[in-house]
Protein backbone atom coordinates (compact mmCIF):
# COMPACT_ATOMS: atom_id res chain seq x y z
CA UNK A 1 0.00 0.00 0.00
CA UNK A 2 2.28 2.42 1.02
CA UNK A 3 4.30 2.19 -2.67
CA UNK A 4 1.51 2.97 -4.44
CA UNK A 5 1.74 5.86 -6.37
CA UNK A 6 -0.75 7.81 -8.75
CA UNK A 7 1.36 8.37 -11.26
CA UNK A 8 2.60 4.57 -12.34
CA UNK A 9 -1.77 4.24 -11.79
CA UNK A 10 -2.49 6.68 -14.34
CA UNK A 11 0.23 5.38 -16.98
CA UNK A 12 -0.70 1.94 -16.35
CA UNK A 13 -4.63 2.38 -16.97
CA UNK A 14 -3.57 4.71 -19.79
CA UNK A 15 -4.56 7.93 -18.79
CA UNK A 16 -3.89 11.18 -17.32
CA UNK A 17 -2.96 11.68 -13.49
CA UNK A 18 -5.25 14.55 -13.54
CA UNK A 19 -7.91 11.98 -14.35
CA UNK A 20 -7.51 9.38 -11.65
CA UNK A 21 -7.31 12.64 -9.27
CA UNK A 22 -10.58 14.22 -10.70
CA UNK A 23 -12.23 10.63 -9.24
CA UNK A 24 -9.77 10.11 -6.43
CA UNK A 25 -8.72 13.17 -4.84
CA UNK A 26 -5.96 11.34 -3.14
CA UNK A 27 -3.25 7.99 -2.67
CA UNK A 28 -5.80 7.48 0.56
CA UNK A 29 -9.11 7.50 -1.72
CA UNK A 30 -7.85 5.50 -4.60
CA UNK A 31 -6.53 2.21 -2.30
CA UNK A 32 -9.79 2.59 -0.28
CA UNK A 33 -11.53 2.07 -3.75
CA UNK A 34 -9.29 -0.61 -4.78
CA UNK A 35 -9.99 -2.45 -1.05
CA UNK A 36 -13.56 -2.04 -1.60
CA UNK A 37 -13.54 -3.77 -4.58
CA UNK A 38 -11.49 -6.15 -3.26
CA UNK A 39 -14.06 -6.89 -0.18
CA UNK A 40 -16.52 -7.05 -2.86
CA UNK A 41 -15.05 -9.83 -4.75
CA UNK A 42 -14.16 -11.53 -1.93
CA UNK A 43 -17.17 -11.90 0.08
CA UNK A 44 -19.05 -12.62 -4.01
CA UNK A 45 -15.84 -15.62 -4.32
CA UNK A 46 -16.77 -17.20 -0.89
CA UNK A 47 -21.02 -16.82 -1.19
CA UNK A 48 -20.25 -18.59 -4.46
CA UNK A 49 -18.51 -21.45 -2.87
CA UNK A 50 -20.93 -21.87 0.03
CA UNK A 51 -23.62 -21.61 -2.41
CA UNK A 52 -23.11 -24.85 -3.65
CA UNK A 53 -22.48 -26.78 -0.56
CA UNK A 54 -24.67 -29.46 0.21
CA UNK A 55 -25.52 -28.30 3.64
CA UNK A 56 -24.44 -25.76 6.60
CA UNK A 57 -21.35 -26.95 7.74
CA UNK A 58 -20.23 -27.83 4.11
CA UNK A 59 -20.67 -24.17 3.49
CA UNK A 60 -18.71 -23.05 6.24
CA UNK A 61 -16.05 -25.51 5.14
CA UNK A 62 -16.04 -24.42 1.46
CA UNK A 63 -15.91 -20.56 2.37
CA UNK A 64 -12.84 -21.04 4.70
CA UNK A 65 -11.20 -23.49 1.51
CA UNK A 66 -11.96 -20.42 -0.90
CA UNK A 67 -10.48 -18.04 1.54
CA UNK A 68 -7.27 -19.56 2.08
CA UNK A 69 -7.27 -21.04 -1.17
CA UNK A 70 -7.72 -17.31 -2.58
CA UNK A 71 -5.23 -15.93 -0.03
CA UNK A 72 -2.48 -18.16 -0.81
CA UNK A 73 -3.03 -17.54 -4.66
CA UNK A 74 -2.70 -13.86 -4.08
CA UNK A 75 -0.55 -14.01 -1.11
CA UNK A 76 1.20 -9.88 -1.91
CA UNK A 77 -2.66 -8.85 -2.59
CA UNK A 78 -3.88 -10.71 0.50
CA UNK A 79 -0.90 -9.22 2.56
CA UNK A 80 -2.03 -5.17 1.14
CA UNK A 81 -5.66 -5.50 1.82
CA UNK A 82 -6.11 -7.04 5.46
CA UNK A 83 -2.37 -7.08 7.43
CA UNK A 84 0.30 -4.57 6.11
CA UNK A 85 0.70 -1.54 8.46
CA UNK A 86 -1.20 1.48 6.99
CA UNK A 87 -2.26 4.87 7.49
CA UNK A 88 -5.15 5.23 9.75
CA UNK A 89 -7.67 6.49 7.00
CA UNK A 90 -6.64 3.09 5.45
CA UNK A 91 -6.65 0.75 8.57
CA UNK A 92 -10.88 2.28 8.57
CA UNK A 93 -11.50 1.13 5.46
CA UNK A 94 -9.78 -2.40 6.15
CA UNK A 95 -11.98 -2.95 9.44
CA UNK A 96 -14.42 -2.61 7.52
CA UNK A 97 -13.35 -5.64 4.97
CA UNK A 98 -12.54 -7.74 7.78
CA UNK A 99 -15.79 -6.76 9.53
CA UNK A 100 -17.82 -7.86 6.18
CA UNK A 101 -15.48 -11.63 6.34
CA UNK A 102 -16.88 -11.77 9.50
CA UNK A 103 -20.07 -10.99 8.64
CA UNK A 104 -19.86 -13.33 6.82
CA UNK A 105 -18.24 -16.24 8.34
CA UNK A 106 -20.46 -15.54 11.38
CA UNK A 107 -23.89 -15.89 9.67
CA UNK A 108 -22.03 -19.38 8.25
CA UNK A 109 -21.42 -20.43 11.96
CA UNK A 110 -25.00 -19.49 12.88
CA UNK A 111 -26.31 -22.03 10.36
CA UNK A 112 -24.36 -24.68 11.12
CA UNK A 113 -25.22 -24.06 14.96
CA UNK A 114 -28.61 -23.80 14.11
CA UNK A 115 -28.59 -27.24 12.31
CA UNK A 116 -26.93 -29.26 15.13
CA UNK A 117 -23.26 -29.57 13.43
CA UNK A 118 -21.43 -26.89 15.77
CA UNK A 119 -21.80 -26.35 19.55
CA UNK A 120 -23.76 -23.35 20.30
CA UNK A 121 -21.23 -20.32 20.24
CA UNK A 122 -21.37 -16.55 20.13
CA UNK A 123 -21.26 -16.73 16.36
CA UNK A 124 -19.79 -13.31 15.86
CA UNK A 125 -16.76 -13.73 18.12
CA UNK A 126 -16.17 -16.98 16.79
CA UNK A 127 -16.13 -15.61 13.15
CA UNK A 128 -13.93 -12.91 14.86
CA UNK A 129 -11.44 -15.56 15.88
CA UNK A 130 -11.70 -17.48 12.44
CA UNK A 131 -10.79 -14.30 10.58
CA UNK A 132 -7.69 -14.08 12.48
CA UNK A 133 -6.62 -17.05 12.39
CA UNK A 134 -6.76 -17.37 8.63
CA UNK A 135 -5.11 -13.57 8.28
CA UNK A 136 -2.80 -15.10 10.71
CA UNK A 137 -1.94 -18.09 9.37
CA UNK A 138 -2.13 -17.08 5.35
CA UNK A 139 -0.73 -13.76 5.18
CA UNK A 140 0.05 -12.19 8.04
CA UNK A 141 3.90 -11.23 9.55
CA UNK A 142 3.97 -14.54 10.98
CA UNK A 143 2.89 -16.71 8.52
CA UNK A 144 5.04 -19.65 7.08
CA UNK A 145 6.27 -19.39 3.43
CA UNK A 146 3.89 -22.54 2.05
CA UNK A 147 5.24 -21.93 -1.37
CA UNK A 148 4.87 -25.43 -2.73
CA UNK A 149 2.73 -26.73 0.31
CA UNK A 150 -0.33 -24.62 -0.66
CA UNK A 151 -2.26 -28.20 -0.65
CA UNK A 152 -1.51 -28.82 2.70
CA UNK A 153 -1.38 -25.51 4.28
CA UNK A 154 -4.80 -24.73 3.11
CA UNK A 155 -5.90 -28.55 4.58
CA UNK A 156 -4.24 -27.76 7.74
CA UNK A 157 -5.58 -24.37 7.99
CA UNK A 158 -9.19 -25.59 7.46
CA UNK A 159 -8.80 -28.42 10.08
CA UNK A 160 -7.40 -25.90 13.10
CA UNK A 161 -10.40 -23.58 12.08
CA UNK A 162 -13.05 -26.26 12.19
CA UNK A 163 -11.94 -27.62 15.53
CA UNK A 164 -11.93 -24.46 17.09
CA UNK A 165 -15.26 -24.08 16.37
CA UNK A 166 -16.06 -27.13 17.63
CA UNK A 167 -15.74 -30.32 14.43
CA UNK A 168 -13.51 -32.91 16.01
CA UNK A 169 -13.92 -35.10 13.53
CA UNK A 170 -13.88 -32.80 9.44
CA UNK A 171 -11.57 -35.65 8.05
CA UNK A 172 -14.31 -38.28 8.55
CA UNK A 173 -17.21 -36.09 7.62
CA UNK A 174 -15.68 -35.04 4.38
CA UNK A 175 -15.04 -31.28 4.79
CA UNK A 176 -11.31 -31.47 4.39
CA UNK A 177 -10.35 -33.72 1.20
CA UNK A 178 -10.17 -31.25 -1.88
CA UNK A 179 -9.07 -27.86 -1.60
CA UNK A 180 -8.67 -26.87 -5.14
CA UNK A 181 -5.16 -25.37 -4.87
CA UNK A 182 -2.14 -27.26 -6.77
CA UNK A 183 0.75 -27.95 -5.38
CA UNK A 184 3.50 -27.13 -7.16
Amino acid sequence: MAAVQIAPVARRAGIAAGTVYRYFPGKTDLVAAVLEEISKREVAALRRAAGVAPGPLSALSAEIVTFATRALRHRRLAYAALAEPVDAALDTVRLVFRGVLTAEFSARIAAAVAGGHLPDQDTTLSAAALVGLLIEGLVGPMAPDSTGRERTTVQSLTLVALRALGVADARARGLVVQTGVRDQ
